[in-house]
């Protein structure tokens, strides 16, 4: 069902207004689930790859390099492939990344793409010559969560006490998160929002999470937003403090954003895929592979120390997934009044 559009000015700041087919598509993705998963075990089985390459579209470190990796060591711990390299392409939402690889790997048989919301926001903004129309879909991964964090002797204590902030003076209230145009960028233009600041919202890009923690602890920006993983060694020992999740409900024993009486949830994704020249049926293969890695115990552990919401979505559902959430975005961007 494609929603309708409220003027912007009654809109809520939640995605479930531009996708309350997502719920729909989540049930429909577990019934495709069970059947793709009902032959996983077999850890004998014959490797699908004897070498895969997993390209990465950011800087070492951050939430894509960390799914990256760990879907690489559970490919190889599945038995699924032979051996795996990876190759760091970062810059501009990964919209740099995923130019180079459909410049080098678009008919290669042995690569996948990590993808997710990030590269379909800054494609979005950035409006590349490649988008996601040059890559073909493979899996959905991971769902996950932005944190808003702030230096442990802020004042600023509650989401409302930073929508305040952002009323008095948004444009000298530096909040530092990902790339322009994706999901840290979305959720800041949400909360600027709110505070009908969106025209003044000074928003910092940064390559990665450490990148974003370091704006906090030297004071070059007052808010940061990021995954949970991202922040979660500096806000354990005590260096920052999380005054809200972007989830519907508590997470990690933060208290969201809504649940504290500001309008505003998004939930990132991630995913992979693969050149738009490989044949289906290597493409077949490849989802084959993935699937098994992620049923691999190796990979349910890494899920649970990150603290990822594993959401598996493959086949049709990832590709109608994809093309919606695509068309979401330029709106959704449009309406938040963000920039590059």
């Amino acid at each position: 069902m494609r929603p309708s559009s409220p003027p912007a000015a009654a809109l809520p700041l939640s995605r479930r207004r531009f996708g309350t087919w997502l719920a729909a598509s989540a049930a429909a993705a577990g019934a495709g689930q069970a059947a793709l998963w009902a032959g996983n075990a077999r850890a004998a089985d014959a490797p699908l790859s004897s070498k895969l390459r997993i390209v990465i579209p950011a800087n070492e470190g951050g939430g894509w390099d960390q799914t990256g990796r760990a879907l690489g060591a559970a490919l190889l711990a599945s038995g699924a492939v032979g051996t795996v390299t990876y190759e760091n392409i970062g810059g501009k939402g990964g919209t740099i990344g995923l130019a180079k690889y459909v410049e080098k790997y678009d008919a290669d048989p042995e690569a996948l793409l990590v993808s997710g919301m990030v590269m379909v926001g800054a494609v979005a903004l950035q409006k590349p010559a490649v988008t996601l129309a040059h890559v073909s879909p493979v899996a959905r991964l991971t769902s996950d969560y932005e944190v808003v964090a702030v230096k442990a002797d802020s004042p600023i204590k509650t989401p409302k006490d930073l929508v305040a902030q952002l009323r008095a003076d948004a444009a000298n209230t530096v909040i530092a998160g990902g790339s322009a145009g994706g999901v840290d960028h979305m959720f800041a233009g949400m909360l600027a929002r709110v505070a009908g600041a969106s025209a003044s919202l000074n928003y910092q890009p940064h390559p990665g999470g450490a990148q974003v923690v370091e704006a906090l602890e030297t004071g070059k920006a007052a808010v940061g937003i990021s995954g949970y993983s991202e922040f979660a060694e500096n806000i354990a020992n005590g260096k920052l403090r999380a005054i809200g999740v972007s989830s519907k409900h508590p997470f990690q024993g933060i208290a969201s954003v809504r649940q504290q009486g500001v309008d505003a949830d998004l939930a990132n994704w991630r995913g992979v895929m693969t050149g738009k020249k490989v044949p289906p049926y290597r493409r077949g293969q490849l989802l084959e592979a993935v699937q098994r890695a992620t049923t691999h115990d190796l990979w349910q552990k890494t899920i649970k120390r990150n603290n990822w919401d594993p959401y598996w979505m493959a086949g049709k559902d990832f590709e109608s997934f994809l093309e919606l959430d695509t068309a979401m975005a330029g709106p959704l961007i449009y309406l938040l009044k963000l920039k590059a």
